[in-house]
C-alpha cells in the first residue's frame, strides 16, 4: 500500500506546484516586461512641478477659451484616452489635459487621494501654465472632484462640462473593495495576463493601432498601482463628503450622460437634478457606454461649442 500512497503524494505535489510555478512566472514576466516597456511608452506633454513631484499636462490648440480636461478614475493615459475629443475641440479651444498623480506620465504619490488633495494638485498644475480662466470638464469621478474644485476656485472656472460624470447620491459607492486582492493580482502579473486575454476594449472606436498599443502599455504600468489603489480606497469617503454639494447656481453646467445605464438606478434622473440646479443647465443623453467620448466625440464637441458660446468668457 505504500507505493500508491507515494504516487498520490507526488501527483498532489505536482498539482500544487503548477499554480505556484505559474504565478511565479507571471510575476517575473510582469516585472521584466514593465521595465522593458518603459522605453516603448510614448513621451508626450510636459511635466510640471506639483507638490514636489512631476505631473504631466498636455496643452493643445490656441482658441480664446481654455478647456481643462480631467479623467475618470483609473484611466491609464488620459491624454490618449481623450484624443478623439481633443481632436474635435483643439481647432476652436485651447485644451489642457491634466494627468493626475498615478495617471499617464505623471509620478506616483504617497499623498492620500482625497478629493481636496486631488483638486489642489490639479489646480497647482493648471496655475503653473499661467491659466486663470477656463472651462472645467471631466469624465466619471471627475464630477465629484469638480464640486470641491469649483467651490474653491470659482473665480477661475467659467463653466463645467460633465462626460457621464459621477454625481452625489449615486448608489453603490460605499461598497468595500478587495484592494489587497487587487494589489496582489497586480504584483503577480495577473492583471497584465487578464488584460492580454480580454477583448479589445477600443473595438469600434477611432483609435489608431498605435494609440491602442500605447493605452495598453500605460495600463500595464498604472493599473492597480499603489496610487490608484489609494484613490479607490478613498472612493467611499470622497462620495460621502460630496453628498450635500452642488455646483453654484450661477455656474453654467452642461452634462452628457448615458441614455441607458442599467448598472446605476436613476442615472439620468440624478443628472437631470444636477443640471436643473444651475440657472443655465443642460443635460444631453447619449446612446453609448460609460466612455461616451470614445464613440460620441463629434456630438459632444458640437454641443460644447454651442453651449460654451453662451458661457461667460
Amino acid at each position: 500500500m505504500k507505493k500508491p500512497l507515494k504516487v498520490t503524494l507526488i501527483v498532489v505535489g505536482v498539482l500544487v506546484a503548477i499554480p505556484v510555478v505559474f504565478v511565479g512566472t507571471t510575476a517575473t514576466v510582469n516585472v521584466v516586461a514593465t521595465n522593458v516597456e518603459a522605453a516603448d511608452r510614448q513621451v508626450y506633454g510636459q511635466l510640471v512641478d506639483v507638490d514636489g513631484k512631476k505631473m504631466n499636462v498636455v496643452d493643445q490648440g490656441s482658441g480664446e477659451q481654455t478647456i481643462v480636461l480631467l479623467p475618470g478614475q483609473g484611466t491609464a493615459s488620459p491624454a490618449i484616452d481623450f484624443a478623439p475629443l481633443i481632436d474635435e475641440l483643439d481647432d476652436s479651444y485651447r485644451v489642457i489635459t491634466v494627468e493626475p498623480f498615478g495617471y499617464g506620465r505623471s509620478d506616483d504619490t504617497d499623498t492620500p487621494r482625497t478629493t481636496a488633495n486631488i483638486a489642489s494638485e490639479v489646480h497647482e498644475a493648471v496655475s503653473s501654465l499661467g491659466v486663470d480662466e477656463y472651462v472645467l470638464a471631466g469624465h466619471s469621478i471627475a464630477g465629484i472632484y469638480a464640486l470641491d474644485y469649483v467651490e474653491r476656485f470659482r473665480d477661475e472656472v467659467t463653466a463645467f462640462v460633465g462626460i457621464d460624470t459621477s454625481v452625489p447620491g449615486q448608489p453603490g459607492m460605499d461598497a468595500d473593495l478587495p484592494l489587497g486582492l487587487f494589489g496582489t493580482l497586480k504584483n503577480l502579473g495577473l492583471v497584465r495576463l487578464i488584460a492580454g486575454l480580454s477583448d479589445d476594449p477600443y473595438a469600434g472606436t477611432s483609435y489608431t493601432a498605435a494609440q491602442k498599443e500605447q493605452l495598453a502599455l500605460f495600463a500595464n504600468k498604472n493599473s492597480m498601482s499603489p496610487t490608484m489603489l489609494n484613490e479607490m480606497e478613498h472612493i467611499a469617503p470622497n462620495f460621502a463628503e460630496a453628498e450635500s454639494r452642488t455646483f453654484p447656481a450661477d455656474l453654467p453646467v452642461l452634462l452628457f450622460a448615458q441614455q441607458n445605464n442599467t448598472g446605476v438606478e436613476g442615472w439620468a434622473e440624478l443628472h437631470e437634478k444636477q443640471a436643473a440646479h444651475a440657472e443655465r443647465g443642460e443635460l444631453i443623453l447619449l446612446d453609448a457606454d460609460h466612455y461616451l467620448h470614445h464613440t460620441k466625440s463629434p456630438e459632444i464637441a458640437e454641443a460644447m461649442k454651442q453651449f460654451l458660446g453662451g458661457a461667460a468668457a
